[in-house]
């Protein structure tokens, strides 16, 4: 390690979450199972990261809502899926696409393919959700 390099929190170890085995679970959204990738856990709660997947034929009822969070990012594997954001309006994401959503962006999901499935990285791990007007 570099010597100016910040030292590991006290703690903390490498953490390993094997596809083989796991499991995807209810979570924020009815329309998607979640597989935690133990991040939140090994991060002390600092950060979260989900697989996330569409459950088929449930889709999304679009309404607008806030995250009280620092970041969020979203990241692409399979299927496609449309936001709306208050700042840049409506986007398609597809497989490899990114987007990264500014703290307390308004913004609603408006739909997604029956196969999506996607990353989501979030600090802290754990955040409140708010309906907007």
């Amino acid at each position: 390690m570099p010597d100016d390099a910040p030292l590991p929190q006290a703690g903390t170890r490498t953490t390993v979450s094997r596809a083989e085995g796991a499991t995807h679970d209810a979570g924020l959204r009815v329309f998607f199972t979640y597989r935690d990738l133990a991040i939140a856990g090994a991060s002390g709660g600092a950060y979260g990261a989900n697989v996330i997947r569409a459950i088929p034929g449930v889709h999304a009822q679009p309404h607008w809502h806030t995250h009280e969070l620092a970041f969020q990012m979203v990241f692409i594997l399979k299927g496609w899926v449309k936001f709306e954001y208050a700042d840049i309006g409506e986007v398609t994401l597809h497989p490899g696409d990114v987007v990264y959503q500014p703290p307390m962006i308004r913004h609603r999901e408006v739909d997604h393919s029956d196969d999506l499935e996607l990353v989501e990285i979030t600090s802290p791990a754990e955040f409140v959700t708010r309906v907007a007007e």
